[in-house]
């Protein structure tokens, strides 16, 4: 009895534990609101190119196949010609061509697949990707660490900012305030370090096409599902609509 009790009381500190885990993790710096770039498909095919050029090199989509972008208005031989790039084949998955023994001693773990990190990364702040779009725009230099990056949203983050220069350096701006007797630093913005190949608004632009493309990878089938959806209830309401019908003139001689 006195274990049973025990297992039961280190259960709900257990529980606990991860509660409170999980509410520190969507603290902090508030997430910007994604674009939401699923129906376009221009956007679509910048966000592709820039997953391809940026992410693949360490992060795998291993559920999603090279052809399967022919959703988003690409031909196989322009993914041949502009997303393949070593020997893959345009039936196969995307899968990152660094070794994960290498990147776990780079970067102390091996990097997560994104299939889904769209829809995993969701939480009290928001969907996952205004995760992803606050994420990749609130890199900062960070001579302290490791890879000399640091991030509002994941800090401690073991991935350098591998888009510093699209986007250029720059520093967190702090408020000094006195809350209940203790100094607290308030975030107030961003000051530009040096520039970027792209502007502060063309970077923004960039990363919405690229969360976008995360998004529609997340579930291909969205916007498919949502048309039908749109049309199945078309079809529930005109079936509830003739059957009113039908029932009324079925009894309207019996009383």
């Amino acid at each position: 009895m006195k274990k049973l009790i025990s297992n039961a009381i280190f259960a709900l500190i257990t529980a606990v534990g991860l509660v409170a885990g999980a509410q520190a993790s969507e603290g902090g710096v508030a997430w910007d609101k994604a674009p939401g770039k699923v129906n376009n498909m221009a956007t679509l095919q910048n966000g592709a190119r820039l997953f391809v050029n940026y992410c693949l090199s360490c992060h795998s989509a291993a559920y999603m196949r090279y052809n399967r972008l022919t959703d988003i208005g690409l031909t196989e031989q322009q993914i041949k010609d502009n997303l393949l790039f070593t020997t893959e084949k345009v039936g196969e998955t995307m899968r990152a061509a660094i070794d994960p023994k290498q990147a776990k001693d780079w970067f102390g773990g091996n990097p997560p697949d994104l299939s889904v990190i769209a829809r995993s990364r969701s939480g009290a702040n928001g969907t996952g990707a205004d995760y992803l779009y606050t994420y990749l725009r609130t890199y900062y230099r960070d001579e302290t660490k490791a890879t000399g990056w640091n991030n509002l949203v994941f800090p401690n983050v073991g991935m350098p900012h591998v888009l510093w220069e699209l986007q250029g350096e720059r520093k967190p701006v702090y408020l000094e305030k006195e809350e209940q007797g203790h100094k607290v630093s308030i975030f107030k913005g961003w000051q530009q370090v040096t520039p970027g190949a792209m502007t502060p608004l063309q970077y923004d632009q960039a990363m919405g096409d690229l969360v976008g493309f995360m998004q529609w990878m997340s579930e291909p089938a969205q916007n498919t599902r949502v048309r039908v959806g749109v049309w199945v209830l078309i079809f529930l309401l005109g079936m509830t609509f003739i059957a009113w019908r039908l029932n009324a003139a079925f009894w309207k001689d019996i009383k």
